[in-house]
């Protein structure tokens, strides 16, 4: 049986008071959690962040990631600079770095492939904007997605790593796809990936994120395929999130 897993993503949020505020919070309340947990800070606040989990059941992830290993690449964070601060997870593809920074297909799969190589677990984030969705395109856009990441490291590689299903039309809009429109992206997912692999696409967990909050989570995480969440606004309020991670157990 996959055991859920709620991750949250800070995005562009938080501050050295917020932040320990916040983590002292969690960690009053992660003893009620039966669920996985790890949060993702932005990248000036991983030193912190590693410093006020020591200890804790709350693990550490990143936003994103450079595929590079180093050199001439200004402005970027590479991989073994995550793992120097503790870091075990990294988001990829999130839909921001898809449609705000052109990020594509290719490059996405190329991180995917570093991160493993670097020992971190990526997260594997795919879902279709509002209008790819009215159009009926949705697997097709997801598929693709997808596609080119099996095509760089094979379909067994996701193994070692998560996905997430976050649809771009859910996030951040307060509109959530209904239970029932999620798992059937989900199992569509579970469907393609076991395609290429059914003990894989048994194992691998995927996370749905879109406008989770306290007052759905339970039904979304409920849903046969739906193995937890990434948490976007509600991660940065500790009763929401906690009531979130609560509803995973």
């Amino acid at each position: 049986m996959r055991r859920k897993l709620v991750a949250g993503n800070w995005k562009m949020h938080g501050s050295l008071d917020f932040n320990a505020g916040l983590v002292g919070r969690l960690r009053d309340g992660i003893g009620e959690v039966a669920c996985d947990v790890f949060v993702c800070p932005p990248f000036p606040y991983l030193a912190q962040l590693q410093q006020l989990l020591a200890g804790s059941e709350i693990g550490l992830g990143a936003q994103n990631a450079s595929e590079q290993q180093q050199g001439a690449f200004t402005g970027e964070v590479s991989l073994a600079m995550l793992r120097d601060f503790g870091c075990r997870y990294v988001l990829l593809g999130h839909s921001e770095r898809r449609t705000l920074y052109g990020e594509s297909d290719a490059l996405v799969a190329a991180k995917f492939e570093a991160a493993l190589a670097a020992g971190l677990v990526p997260v594997l984030c795919v879902g279709e904007t509002l209008a790819e969705r009215e159009a009926g395109l949705t697997e097709t856009v997801v598929f693709r997605q997808l596609r080119a990441v099996f095509e760089r490291v094979s379909v067994k590689a996701m193994a070692a790593a998560l996905l997430a299903y976050e649809p771009v039309w859910a996030i951040g809009t307060g509109v959530t796809a209904t239970p029932v429109q999620a798992q059937a992206v989900h199992a569509a997912i579970r469907g393609f990936v076991g395609a290429g692999d059914a003990a894989v696409a048994e194992g691998v967990r995927i996370l749905y994120g879109g406008s989770v909050k306290p007052q759905n989570a339970e039904e979304l995480f409920g849903q046969p395929d739906i193995d937890g969440g990434l948490i976007g606004g509600a991660a940065l309020v500790a009763d929401d999130f906690l009531a979130i991670c609560r509803a995973a157990n």
